[in-house]
């Protein structure tokens, strides 16, 4: 009887033993016990001294994101606007656009009645060169004043008289007075990646946009 009892606690424990991976057989205990468990195949082993994989993703992809830039460019005509938004879109269009207008209040003129063509306003700009005057603009927008030669804008007639006496005095006779009309300007801000502005920039001064593009004002953020 004795013997038996003995038996029955040596199987016991032998299986006990084997159950626990304890006699050698080769495999990995915790290999074993996950086995062992309901719905094993769904179980993820994550090492203690690692993140998780998503959170090294987001982490890396945050320390490669460049800090945002902006270009302002301003006085744009209706055509100009849209030769350089064109432009945007076809060689950067990773870059933001955001337009604004603004309204002219009008006012008077002093300028040099359209040339027949370019070439003929470019010698007419080195005689006004000639006569030491240095302060003038040859018109390209709109259409129906392209070629004149702006000598001056005013808010006044009386202002803009005075300036036409003073060219007279130093020689110039085809200038004359004339009244502006309401026109409508925009501005064009340009955001994104330093690289992406800088690789613009030589393409905006081909485009024939008046002026240098300047930097944003600063706190001023784009439309959402």
């Amino acid at each position: 009887m004795r013997a038996a009892v003995f038996l029955l606690i040596l199987a016991n424990l032998m299986f006990f033993a084997w159950t626990q991976g304890l006699l050698g057989t080769g495999d990995n205990p915790d290999a074993l016990r996950l086995s062992q468990q309901l719905l094993a195949e769904r179980v993820t082993v994550v090492s203690r001294d690692e993140p998780p994989a998503d959170a090294s993703v987001k982490a890396v992809k945050a320390e490669k994101r460049e800090p945002e830039s902006c270009l302002l460019l301003g006085d744009l005509s209706a055509a100009e606007l849209a030769r350089v938004e064109a432009l945007i879109h076809e060689k950067a269009s990773a870059l933001r656009v955001e337009r604004s207008e603004t309204a002219s209040s009008g006012g008077f003129w002093v300028f040099i009645p359209p040339l027949p063509n370019k070439a003929d306003a470019e010698r007419k700009a080195s005689e006004l060169k000639r006569f030491k005057i240095q302060d003038f603009a040859i018109v390209q927008e709109p259409a129906a004043a392209r070629f004149a030669i702006s000598l001056g804008v005013f808010s006044s007639r009386e202002a803009a008289e005075s300036r036409l006496e003073e060219l007279r005095t130093k020689g110039v006779r085809s200038a004359k007075v004339g009244e502006r009309e309401r026109s409508v300007s925009a501005a064009l801000e340009v955001r994104g990646s330093e690289a992406l502005l800088a690789a613009v920039r030589p393409l905006l001064a081909e485009s024939g946009v008046p002026g240098a593009p300047t930097a944003c004002r600063p706190g001023r953020t784009a439309a959402q």
